[in-house]
């Protein structure tokens, strides 16, 4: 029995990875290449992953929606752990990162269960969401939209489902007052975590896996 969680060693990061990673050989190959082609090193990590995975799964989730695609690394990660008749549907603002992500999807034989859409998802969320059925969804995207996205998808989101948002703990400035880093976005994480923490629709929590992964599940309508 402990007070306190135990810390996250080096070794323990690295029996984490080893035993409890969400990726497979593909995924690896996909995200080495993506990094070696000048795409920036911020996809979530393998834990991460299968976490997602295991909260999908969890929930007997069908239909999942992402918002920032970058590569296709966590679309096809969760395309894996959906039903045959799953679908992801995910928005990627870049033109160049849109095409890249459809290309390891086709390569993930996915392409029947994972529909890319390029375009800014806050302008294109409100004339889609009469026809969104939703389980779960993935925010990794632009930070200071994490509250108008869960504003906008909470119509279309069924009670029991999920709402996660990665980098929860603001790349590691979540608790500082002079962030060195993107302060508007720290600033915007900061606010989203407690404006969920504090909707008594939903119940929240944060877990410590890569920088922190937001999980919110839908109480009632």
């Amino acid at each position: 029995m402990s007070l306190k969680s135990t810390a996250l060693r080096e070794d323990l990061f690295d029996y984490l990875i080893e035993n409890f990673s969400g990726e497979n050989e593909l995924l690896k190959q996909l995200k080495l290449d993506a990094f070696e082609s000048g795409l920036p090193a911020i996809s979530i990590s393998p834990e991460q992953l299968r976490f997602l995975q295991l909260l999908i799964k969890s929930i007997n989730a069908k239909n999942v929606l992402e918002i920032g695609t970058l590569f296709g690394y966590s679309a096809i990660g969760m395309a894996m752990a959906l039903p045959d008749d799953g679908k992801v549907i995910t928005f990627e603002l870049e033109a160049d990162r849109a095409e890249l992500s459809r290309q390891n999807i086709k390569k993930a034989d996915l392409s029947s269960k994972i529909e890319v859409i390029e375009g800014r998802a806050i302008e294109l969320l409100p004339d889609m969401i009469e026809n969104l059925n939703l389980d779960f969804v993935f925010l990794d995207a632009d930070k200071h939209n994490y509250y108008k996205y869960v504003k906008i998808l909470d119509k279309c989101l069924r009670v029991g489902g999920m709402i996660t948002a990665d980098n929860a703990f603001a790349f590691g400035f979540v608790t500082s007052t002079a962030p060195e880093r993107s302060p508007e976005d720290v600033k915007s994480i900061r606010l989203f975590n407690q404006f969920m923490n504090n909707w008594d629709k939903y119940l929240t929590t944060i877990s410590p896996v890569g920088d922190g992964l937001l999980i919110s599940l839908k109480l009632q309508s």
